[in-house]
């Protein structure tokens, strides 16, 4: 019975893998698609050195608009019935949801290359988001205020480094950094609200998770 139950478990591990690998090389492949909606491709002006700036920029961003929103579904696959946290989560949610739309579409807009991590930032939100709000509502909002801070400061990062650049092609995109910038910042202070605070173990716990945004943001600048 133990060599047909290790067969089983095997033979679903290889299945998984198969599904995983077939997937991976379909994300891949159609990465190196051209955008099929070329009507929203601009003439973008840049100098190179602008453009790998912007490239990197937008890349990050929805790499972590990616992460954010997977956090939140997982979260709300826990705590979605909640009637204190549950409507606060899905809120915050659905703004996210809107942040990674715009996110899609500004990739082929200023002919960015999105990240090929996108299936390990889809599975370590979750992840994420399940693991914290399994802990309780307070370490979900504490899960939240530390991804919320690195997000908020990275996008201050950003415009501070867009004001350097006179260039009225990426207007546009300053204006959509900043306002998705109060958003998050809007969602931090929520957290904080909703007792992030009284997490157990916060400050080990919102440091790990801290520097686990800060490793994903030089990755994703690289890959």
């Amino acid at each position: 019975m133990y060599l047909a139950i290790r067969r089983n478990y095997i033979n679903a591990t290889i299945i998984s893998f198969n599904k995983l690998h077939t997937f991976s090389v379909k994300y891949n492949s159609s990465l190196k698609e051209e955008p099929k909606n070329y009507d929203q491709i601009k003439n973008i002006s840049l100098t190179p050195k602008q453009k790998q700036l912007i490239d990197s920029m937008i890349r990050i961003d929805q790499a972590g608009e990616i992460g954010a929103n997977y956090i939140y579904k997982g979260q709300m696959a826990i705590l979605g019935n909640d009637k204190k946290v549950g409507p606060i989560i899905q809120e915050m949610w659905e703004q996210e949801k809107y942040h990674l739309k715009t996110f899609d579409e500004i990739i082929p807009r200023y002919r960015a290359r999105p990240s090929f991590l996108r299936p390990i930032w889809e599975a370590a939100g979750f992840i994420l988001g399940v693991g914290t709000a399994m802990m309780g509502k307070e370490a979900a909002m504490a899960c939240t205020e530390a991804v919320e801070t690195v997000i908020g400061e990275h996008y201050n990062d950003q415009l501070r480094e867009l004001l350097h650049i006179e260039n009225n092609d990426i207007s546009e995109l300053k204006k959509i950094i900043k306002q998705f910038r109060d958003d998050e910042l809007h969602h931090l202070d929520t957290a904080v609200d909703f007792d992030a605070k009284k997490a157990p173990l916060h400050g080990p716990l919102t440091a790990i998770i801290h520097n686990g945004c800060k490793a994903a943001i030089w990755i994703t600048r690289r890959i």
